[in-house]
């Protein structure tokens, strides 16, 4: 039995580092100005998928939507097991909300070739909706099984999965093709292997060739299998009013940073005396009983 399977991975901020600059006026993320990583749950679905490709024999394709810098994102992918890196990268895809974003990848999974496993992370850090999955799934016509922790039996025709549910779990059954959305608590995601990063760090999609890279010098890196495979909205024959900010229906209102202001501070002295009046203060206000 072998498997295809396609992940879709995002580059998102790390917004574990966010300065005052992370917000554009217009509502959107200032990406330019915050450090790019993958998105984490996205590497929780690939290392599922490359333990499915260990455990049953599998081809496991990561796929990116997003501006030329995200093949960053794919190198890490090839890194960490995937045999194959698909960028989707096109100007006039820029801005897409959930509903955009999920219509490009289903036209990006269909040029790929239907995929016996659809698997995205559960949400993304910078958006934090869980929408794209479920989206991808309906474009696709499959089923879909979100939330999922664990891979319990799969063959050439169906799956088990556990899924994580709020309180405990439930087991589901069903056919392949599928999308599942990957939890955090599923696994914990591989570093990347040393002899895989010296093999694909001189991977390249044509867009971060220099200058014109001729015909032969790309198929040369195919021959190599270091070609990042790239694709436009013509490529993937996307209808472009679906896509961008015309195929986005969601609009941002309004945007508040939230800022955290402490009412006083109070100095303990670090002595014996010092920390029992800490504790009794603590006492009296019942905060430490």
């Amino acid at each position: 039995m072998t498997l295809e399977i396609i992940v879709c991975v995002k580059q998102v901020p790390d917004t574990e580092n966010l300065s005052g600059e992370a917000m554009k006026e217009d509502g959107t993320v200032n990406r330019s100005a915050l450090p790019a990583i993958v998105n984490p749950e996205d590497l929780n679905a690939l290392e599922m998928a490359v333990q499915i490709k260990e455990a049953h024999g599998a081809r496991v394709t990561a796929l990116s939507m997003g501006p030329p810098r995200a093949a960053e994102a794919l190198r890490e992918c090839l890194y960490r097991g995937a045999d194959r890196a698909i960028l989707v990268t096109d100007r006039r895809t820029a801005a897409s909300d959930t509903l955009a974003t999920s219509y490009v990848l289903s036209r990006a999974v269909r040029k790929a070739g239907l995929a016996d496993l659809v698997l995205c992370g559960r949400q993304a850090i910078d958006g934090d909706t869980a929408q794209i999955g479920p989206q991808l799934a309906e474009k696709l016509g499959l089923p879909q099984f979100t939330y999922v922790e664990e891979i319990r039996k799969i063959d050439g025709h169906s799956l088990e999965v556990k899924r994580s549910l709020d309180g405990g779990y439930e087991v589901l059954r069903g056919p392949l093709p599928a999308l599942l959305t990957v939890t955090s608590s599923a696994n914990q995601p591989r570093p990347p292997s040393a002899k895989r990063l010296m093999r694909y760090k001189k991977a390249l999609a044509p867009c971060e060739c220099p200058g014109e890279a001729s015909e032969d010098a790309l198929l040369g890196l195919r021959a190599r299998g270091l070609l990042i495979d790239q694709w436009d909205a013509d490529d993937i024959e996307a209808d472009i009013s679906a896509c961008g900010g015309s195929g986005s229906p969601t609009r941002v209102k309004k945007i508040e940073s939230v800022k955290l202001q402490s009412e006083g501070q109070k100095q303990v002295e670090p002595s014996r005396e010092g920390l029992g009046a800490l504790v009794e203060e603590l006492s009296k206000e019942h905060i430490f009983d």
